[in-house]
């Protein structure tokens, strides 16, 4: 028995998030029933991040357990064969038998891209949020970088979490605006809470626009209170970039 870690990048349009859910096609359940039809046994995945419905990937991590003789490298070749066009597994290899791709420590980079123009680009629908109204992108990056650091950010956590420890630890908050009039926020921490990105998005929106300023993130995190934040922005702006594992998670 050995246990092989994928790389997966996915479009998550078409699917109610990673998670199995009890109605709805997820991310999960197509790569579980892949691997079980090309290994011939009954797979099933563990995910790093349980991204929700209708958010993207260029680099979530997953690890199962398998007897097969296929190469591990050559398994993202195999799988590919049997995938929608919209999941794609970027690498395969084995990794050690106590590798957990959610206990693990690691470093995981967000991005969440916003349209800001006057009129939407119909090619980008999926994957940025459309926003009309002008954005000063300097407040944006003065308020982003209140963020940094260890904080306590239930202020920014969904109000539907299941979990009691609330501190989280951002490495970095970045905002850039390219020249075809996408913004992009792109946060790198140590773990994040259940919508945390897509709320710290509706609130540098808000300082963007004007209704709060860059310094209200100090008064924000302080409340701990998930109504002193910003809108949840809507997920199809959303892409999990990647996730690096510090000293494990590299192949055996």
């Amino acid at each position: 028995m050995k246990r092989i870690k994928l790389v997966v990048a996915y479009e998550g349009t078409n699917y109610c998030g990673w998670q199995i859910q009890p109605s709805g096609i997820t991310i999960e359940a197509v790569l579980n029933k892949a691997l079980s039809e090309l290994l011939g046994e009954t797979i099933k995945v563990t995910g790093a991040s349980r991204t929700d419905s209708g958010v993207h990937s260029l680099g979530n991590v997953a690890v199962f357990d398998t007897d097969t003789r296929i190469p591990p490298e050559k398994i993202c070749y195999a799988l590919n064969q049997r995938l929608p066009e919209d999941i794609v597994v970027q690498s395969s290899c084995e990794v050690a038998p106590d590798f957990h791709p959610r206990h693990c420590y690691s470093e995981k980079t967000y991005e969440y891209r916003i349209l800001n123009r006057k009129i939407p680009i119909p090619t980008l629908r999926k994957d940025t949020y459309f926003y009309y109204r002008n954005l000063d992108v300097e407040k944006m990056k003065k308020a982003a970088a209140y963020l940094v650091g260890t904080h306590d950010f239930k202020s920014f956590c969904s109000i539907h979490t299941t979990v009691e420890d609330t501190v989280r630890t951002i490495l970095s908050c970045e905002v850039e605006k390219s020249l075809e009039d996408i913004i992009t926020i792109r946060v790198t921490g140590t773990g994040f809470l259940y919508n945390m990105v897509r709320i710290i998005a509706g609130t540098l929106v808000q300082v963007g626009v004007g209704e709060k300023e860059p310094e209200d993130i100090l008064e924000i995190l302080e409340k701990k209170d998930r109504s002193a934040a910003g809108p949840t922005a809507p997920a199809h702006g959303l892409t999990m970039i990647g996730i690096e594992y510090k000293n494990k998670g590299e192949e055996v």
